[in-house]
């Protein structure tokens, strides 16, 4: 996994190196007032000790340099590296000192003061070795279950695993014909004699590629007529056994990881200082430093059993805890004298062996079963369209040739029509709402022009004064009225004069009279059509900026669509990411209500340590998945239900009821 883990083990390698930091300067007070430790100090203090003295400050200061180096308080959030642990050992000359020799500086020779911090450096290096270790634990188990759920689909799906078939075709070709010719190579020279070989040196080439020829086809027919013998079920079922032998491996690998996890946690460095630095330990004060020492042969024997999975959950456990009682050095030193260096020296050299031997070891050996029994690589899982597109792309180049002209006239068009929507439906309706906000008499909405209605009723007024004047004397206030009627729309000189020419229709007709009056009357109706008109306009005109708003509105419906699209392609990742980080909490919480409430625990009522291992991975994943949507203060309470959910003195059933309250306390960022 490519990600920083900041996990339990960083807190608890945290927690280790506080207590380790409370027994050193406990030990360093009650040292500094004991009598003997004075006496001694004024006997070396005395005489031609002078350089004496300098090398041994030098020593100290190459050690303080160390335990600051292997010190949680200048670490990162990681563990350090085995190289970094190595390192800051080597530097204080602890290799030396676990070669046995007598030279001034060595564990045999040092002071009561360096042997300390010797002890101090060595027992941190532990505490980042052991930290380094559940760490790489956890990498590794993780990915386990994605390996696991993958051979699911494939168990089930019959089109799944006839794709498997096809994918790994060719590495089944090639084993089978690896393993034939060794074979047919074997018989070719186990077939004759000593002289038959003398023999064979004066025989021609193709006599002897003949009869290797010959044994090849007896080994192809020797294997036909066994896997015919053997075949009673039918190529899928035979993939389908394959597949799920190799799930179960891995399911047996993750049980062994988990395991071997949960008793690092629950069995490793539980040192029991009380807060100012002494140790609960009844009976001996250096109880610790044994601690310390069997924490370091169980490093070694998970690393060493982790892997072989052919034991059970059982005796995995069992084989790694009697291989811890029965360690030779651990119980060397626990008979060794509290003031001899037995217990450091094997220290050294233990931690020197796991860091340099059996962690990359086990990393080796973890990778190759996971390689073998996990999911195929991605060069087998993707050979088949890989081939596909190798295969058609002369023809896909040729389409593209011979199409070029149409291509370049679809893309020409299609940028056409882009730059033409923009323009047509955003940029000009944009350009008329804005007019229209700034009263531009150019965004004006109307039917009909402006000074149109005004010269029809006018023409209209003159029509009927004159028609009135023609048929009767009139003076000036009679035209006065008949104006003011004729604004108000009545016409009532040229009604009359047309209802009497209708009396006789033909006289009127050829005076011209009734014609006359029938013309006006058309006038008055088309001036009464303008004064409609004119209202429709004025309507249209109080909702300019409406009808403005309208005609913008599909060009930026669909702006909005394709910006909205290409954020959600480009730049909605975040979302996204935290949709599922949710759905995954949601999971996580449903994998750990399972394994607490299947667990096998033992009569303490607590968690065994294949399913404390089991819930610390789905911890893990859980408080990654919180950090990326949760804010900080919530994350920081979520993190205290998280050390509720891993302490195991609780219980199993306190255990359930954190994870009820997780559901619902934190039910906002879980939906």
């Amino acid at each position: 996994m490519g990600c920083k883990v900041l996990t339990k083990n960083i807190f608890q390698v945290r927690h280790i190196d506080g207590q380790l930091d409370r027994l050193h300067w406990a030990r360093q007070s009650s040292s500094s007032s004991s009598p003997e430790l004075s006496a001694a100090s004024e006997e070396t203090s005395t005489g031609d000790d002078s350089i004496q003295s300098s090398n041994d400050s030098d020593q100290l200061a190459e050690l303080q340099a160390a335990i600051k180096l292997v010190s949680t308080a200048s670490s990162r959030d990681t563990p350090l590296s085995a190289e970094l642990i190595l390192s800051a050992l080597n530097v204080a000359g602890l290799w030396n000192a676990s070669s046995g020799s007598n030279d001034r500086g060595q564990v045999q020779a040092s002071s009561r003061g360096e042997q300390d911090l010797q002890w101090l450096l060595v027992s941190k290096a532990t505490a980042q070795a052991y930290g380094l270790i559940i760490n790489i634990l956890l990498e590794q188990t993780l990915p386990l279950g994605q390996d696991i759920w993958y051979w699911d689909e494939v168990l089930g799906s019959s089109f799944y695993l006839g794709l498997y078939s096809a994918q790994t075709a060719p590495q089944r070709f090639l084993r089978l014909s690896k393993n034939v010719y060794f074979d047919a190579r074997s018989r070719f020279y186990q077939s004759g004699t000593v002289q038959d070989v003398e023999d064979q040196r004066v025989t021609s080439y193709s006599q002897s590629w003949s009869k290797f020829y010959g044994l090849i086809k007896d080994s192809i027919r020797d294997r036909s007529l066994t896997s015919m013998q053997s075949r009673v079920t039918t190529p899928l079922m035979l993939y389908r056994s394959e597949v799920h032998s190799k799930q179960q491996r891995l399911r047996r690998l993750r049980e062994m990881s988990a395991c071997g996890l949960g008793v690092l946690v629950d069995e490793g460095m539980n040192l029991d200082v009380d807060e100012v630095g002494i140790s609960r330990a009844k009976g001996n004060k250096n109880e610790w430093k044994t601690v310390v020492l069997k924490s370091v042969s169980l490093m070694e024997n998970v690393l060493r059993h982790l892997t072989v999975l052919d034991l059970g959950i059982h005796d995995f456990e069992d084989t790694v805890f009697m291989s811890v009682e029965e360690d030779a050095e651990l119980t060397h030193a626990k008979a060794a004298d509290e003031d001899s260096n037995q217990r450091l020296i094997a220290m050294v050299n233990r931690l020197r062996l796991i860091l340099r031997t059996h962690l990359p070891n086990h990393e080796s050996s973890f990778n190759h079963i996971v390689e073998r029994y996990g999911r195929p690589t991605r060069l087998v899982r993707y050979w088949i369209p890989a081939a596909a597109i190798l295969l058609s792309s002369t023809t896909l180049l040729q389409i593209l040739v011979n199409r070029k002209a149409e291509f370049a006239t679809w893309v020409r068009n299609l940028g056409t029509t882009i730059i033409d929507f923009w323009y047509n439906w955003v940029v000009e309706p944009v350009q008329k709402v804005i007019g229209t906000i700034r009263h531009d008499k150019d965004s004006e909405i109307s039917i009909m022009s402006k000074e149109s209605l005004k010269g029809d009723r006018a023409s209209l007024e003159r029509m009927v004064v004159d028609f009135a004047r023609d048929n009767s004397p009139t003076d000036e206030a009679e035209i006065a009225s008949i104006r003011a009627k004729v604004k108000e729309g009545d016409l009532t000189p040229v009604l009359r004069a047309y209802e009497k020419d209708l009396r006789n229709p033909f006289v009127g007709t050829i005076r011209g009279e009734l014609v006359r009056a029938l013309l006006i009357q058309i006038q008055k109706t088309k001036v009464d059509v303008e004064i409609a008109v004119s209202g429709i306009d004025a309507l249209l005109k109080s909702q300019e900026l409406v009808f403005g708003f309208v005609g913008l509105t599909p060009g930026v419906l669909v702006c909005l669509g394709l910006f909205h699209w290409v954020g959600g392609v480009f730049g909605g990742r975040k979302g996204k990411r935290e949709y599922k980080s949710r759905g995954r909490m949601v999971r996580l919480l449903r994998n750990i209500d399972r394994i607490l409430s299947a667990s096998t625990h033992s009569n303490n009522g607590v968690l065994s340590y294949k399913d404390h291992g089991m819930l610390l991975c789905e911890v893990h994943v859980l408080r990654q998945s919180a950090r990326r949507i949760m804010p900080g203060q919530i994350y920081t309470e979520f993190l205290e239900e998280i050390s509720d959910l891993v302490d195991l003195q609780t219980g199993i059933e306190r255990q359930i009821r954190v994870v009820d309250r997780m559901r619902w306390a934190y039910f906002t960022w879980l939906r």
